[in-house]
């Protein structure tokens, strides 16, 4: 195929200098300059030529007012007026001289006919031979008839002058304004022109450009753009015709690739499918037996397999065992149920990795294998696998030879990964519950230990006491001892009901407030101790119910401390949720010395229950105690601590 793309000879084909489209927009439009600036130098240059004519015509008719002035100033007498006449004479030949010279910077200068020249020459002549030798001979004390003689002629001569400038300077007018004229026709000729020029060169072969990419679009593979010049749009013509083959060539290709394309998106969805499909599966609540049944039936139905097995290996790693199985006889599960990992294909794949077989009756060895006098042509074998550990692998048996290509093995490799994790979420969420059981045991423990076991042991020492007194028939002491006994047994009994109520307490989200106020009318019924309860939720959020329980728990064993050890008459509970959850409970009892408490250490066993339940929410427990000053529990949860409800 020979494609632009791979021929660089061609993608860098452009047209001579002399051919380029931008070569001859540039010439015509320096021709369009030229023309331009010609005709308006050209009407400058008359403008200009006007302007000078027209101050020679005012230069010219005031030779004739000075040289009238200068006759009258002569008929009257006296020095003033002599003088007046000298300047007077002297601006006529400053002016006639200037009319002569010119003076470009006014501008004045006479128009440059050779007729004008000639009369410009009889008035100065005129002025010098008769004019100015008659008047200075007036000013001298002569008579003034010489000069009023000769002043006729040269008003006369001035005259013609003038009228010869205005003539010449109406010649040049109506020239000007002819100008002004071709200078608008040329503007809308070239207008015209360089309209049609860019029809011709830009507009018409954009317009063919359009159609050919329009008709291209439409998949008219066949259209063709005429290659009618040799500037940027005929080479432009023919790059589209090079593209519109190649494309032509590849559309007859684009089925095939789509067809190929497809049946790659295809496969890629169903394995997407088989993912999703599965992790959804494998997040479900359920025991490892149905995990790993469902797994394997859905991984079977996939891939269509006649039979599969899941085997875990021992905790020693010497052995698989049989988790479930599906498509397999009895006596081939009997025969595998725990088999030692090097026996068989499944264990090599728990040591190397993927083990494929494609038809047993092609291994040297077939009949040794349980599964060939199965029956079955081909294996497939994948671990089982989460993070780097290997929990066991799984297998897939075809009874006719199948061929496992790479994308489907890697798809089986990553659900073995999945069916992996699953399997170590299910062992850890085991150990955690189991963990959770046994601290909850462990509190439960301490509880009874800090009440029912010391009430036992209360009652174990009276009970002693009144066999003694039974003995030596000591009534007193026998009616001394038996109410301690009643309220021995009524104290435990407390306990115990307190106990019971704790272990079974169980939130919802939002129920701590009803929760603490039933807990804190108990206490006043129970105890007798008059109870002040205060909530504050400002702009906090909820507690969820795992931390409410938790706090529940530690008011619950406050008091029960106050009730059991305080002899209290008055007891406080504040709560306050905002940014930080602060729980404080307050009484004015007998109090305690911190110091004393601490040296006895864990046999206080609800300051330490409380601990703990602080130190799972991590919270701040706060103790402080005098004795006879009263005492106070202040838990504090941070916000950053805090958990989302």
């Amino acid at each position: 195929m020979n494609r632009s793309g791979n021929n660089p000879a061609q993608a860098a084909e452009l047209p001579s200098l002399r051919h380029r489209l931008s070569t001859r927009i540039v010439a015509s439009a320096l021709a369009a300059l030229l023309v331009v600036l010609g005709m308006i130098g050209w009407t400058l240059w008359l403008s200009w030529q006007l302007e000078g004519a027209g101050a020679a015509i005012n230069d010219a008719g005031s030779l004739r007012m000075r040289a009238s002035r200068v006759g009258v100033v002569l008929l009257q007498a006296g020095p003033v007026h002599a003088a007046e006449a000298r300047d007077d004479l002297a601006a006529l030949a400053d002016t006639l001289q200037q009319l002569q010279r010119g003076v470009p910077s006014r501008p004045l200068f006479l128009p440059a006919g050779n007729a004008i020249r000639a009369q410009m020459a009889q008035v100065r002549q005129l002025w010098q031979a008769r004019l100015q030798p008659a008047a200075e001979h007036a000013l001298a004390g002569g008579g003034q008839a010489d000069y009023l003689a000769a002043l006729p002629g040269f008003v006369a001569e001035a005259d013609a002058l003038v009228h010869m400038i205005e003539v010449d300077n109406a010649g040049k007018t109506t020239l000007l304004r002819l100008s002004q004229s071709v200078l608008i026709g040329i503007a809308c000729i070239g207008t015209l022109a360089v309209i049609y020029l860019l029809y011709l060169w830009i507009i018409s072969p954009v317009m063919q450009l359009q159609d050919g990419l329009r008709r291209m679009a439409a998949h008219e593979f066949g259209v063709r753009l005429p290659v009618e010049s040799r500037d940027e749009f005929g080479v432009l013509a023919q790059g589209f015709n090079r593209m519109a083959d190649e494309l032509a060539e590849l559309y007859r290709e684009l089925e095939e690739r789509v067809q190929r394309k497809t049946a790659q998106l295809a496969q890629q969805n169903r394995e997407l499918g088989a993912l999703y499909d599965m992790a959804a599966f494998l997040n479900q609540p359920c025991d490892i037996d149905a995990l790993c049944r469902g797994f394997l039936q859905r991984v079977m139905r996939q891939f269509d397999a006649d039979g599969g097995s899941i085997r875990v290996i021992d905790p020693l790693g010497e052995k698989l065992h049989l988790v479930v199985s599906e498509g397999l006889s009895e006596a081939l599960e009997e025969a595998e149920h725990c088999m030692k990992i090097d026996a068989c294909f499944c264990g090599e794949a728990t040591r190397e990795g993927v083990v494929v077989i494609r038809d047993f009756r092609k291994l040297p060895r077939q009949v040794e294998y349980n599964c060939a006098r199965e029956g079955f042509k081909g294996l497939a074998v994948f671990r089982v696998v989460t993070g780097d550990e290997v929990l066991g692998a799984f297998s897939l048996h075809f009874r006719g030879s199948h061929e496992v290509p790479a994308a489907e093995a890697q798809l089986l490799e990553t659900l073995g990964q999945h069916l992996g994790v699953a399997l170590d979420n299910r062992r850890l969420g085991a150990k955690a519950r189991q963990l959770a059981v046994a601290e909850e045991r462990g509190l439960v423990a301490q509880g009874l230990h800090d009440s029912i076991a010391q009430g036992l042991n209360f009652l174990n020492l009276q009970l002693q006491m009144l066999d003694g007194a039974v003995a030596r028939g000591d009534l007193g002491e026998i009616r001394f001892i038996a109410p301690m006994l009643r309220a021995g047994v009524d104290e435990s009994y407390q306990d115990v009901r307190e106990l019971l109520l704790n272990f079974r307490s169980k939130l919802g989200q939002g129920e701590l407030r009803a929760a603490v106020e039933d807990t804190v009318a108990r206490f006043r019924r129970q105890a007798g101790i008059e109870a002040a309860l205060t909530i504050n939720e400002l702009d906090g959020a909820p507690l969820p119910p795992e931390q409410q329980l938790q706090v529940l728990f530690i008011l619950q064993e406050a008091l029960s401390n106050v009730r059991k050890h305080a002899q209290a008459r008055h007891v406080t509970v504040q709560i306050g949720n905002h940014r930080d959850f602060e729980l404080t409970i307050r009484d004015d009892g007998r109090g305690y010395d911190p110091a004393e408490v601490a040296g006895r250490g864990e046999r206080h066993v609800g300051l330490h229950i409380m601990r703990e339940r602080a130190a799972r929410l991590h919270a701040v427990l706060e103790l402080d105690a005098r004795p006879g000053a009263g005492a106070s529990v202040r838990l504090v949860l941070p916000q950053s601590e805090r958990q989302v409800a």
